[in-house]
């Protein structure tokens, strides 16, 4: 008798033990969808709003790019960039987390020199930049170009130039880019 309990109670553990393989689905995190990326820039009364709404994400249709108006030369404006999921109800505000996991995110902004120059405002609690606010210092004289913001996840915030906005020895994986048409005039 004392065989046969020791032997149920090895066959219920042998089975229990082998039903758990390493093939079991392990939790993804799931990135967000952007659908909808917004940068303002401020000086004095002056709004100037970047739009990119993307409402069927990576679907057949091209991300509606609009620019509120043009930059002043030789102007510094604030700014700020937030990313929506619009394709839900309530919209879901992605900017909490980006600025929560601080720590995983940077965004990077690229534009010719003519456009301006971009500093950060703002720091993950390592002291590194996030860049959902920055300001922008405009060129010295009038130019046509491209403002591209890019969001990336991960990226090694300690690489060279990175801490500056240089994208170059950043790695990781870009979550949201955007290109933005602007004249400074």
């Amino acid at each position: 008798m004392k065989n046969s309990k020791i032997l149920a109670v090895t066959l219920i553990a042998l089975v229990t033990f082998s039903s758990c393989n390493n093939d079991d689905p392990i939790a993804v995190n799931e990135e967000e969808l952007i659908t909808t990326v917004t940068t303002t820039l401020t000086a004095g009364n002056q709004i100037i709003t970047l739009t990119s709404r993307d409402l069927d994400g990576d679907g057949p249709n091209a991300p509606v790019v609009t620019v509120s108006g043009d930059l002043l030369v030789n102007t510094t404006y604030t700014g700020a960039v937030t990313f929506l999921n619009e394709s839900v109800t309530p919209v879901d505000n992605i900017t909490d987390e980006i600025q929560e996991e601080g720590d995983e995110h940077q965004l990077f902004f690229q534009a010719p020199a003519a456009i301006g120059a971009f500093t950060y405002t703002d720091v993950d609690g390592n002291g590194k930049p996030i860049g959902l606010t920055f300001t922008l210092k405009t060129g010295t004289v009038a130019a046509t170009g491209n403002i591209v913001v890019v969001l990336r996840h991960e990226p090694a915030k300690s690489a060279a130039g990175v801490a500056t906005g240089d994208i170059t020895n950043a790695g990781g994986a870009t979550d949201a880019q955007i290109t933005y048409p602007v004249q400074v005039k």
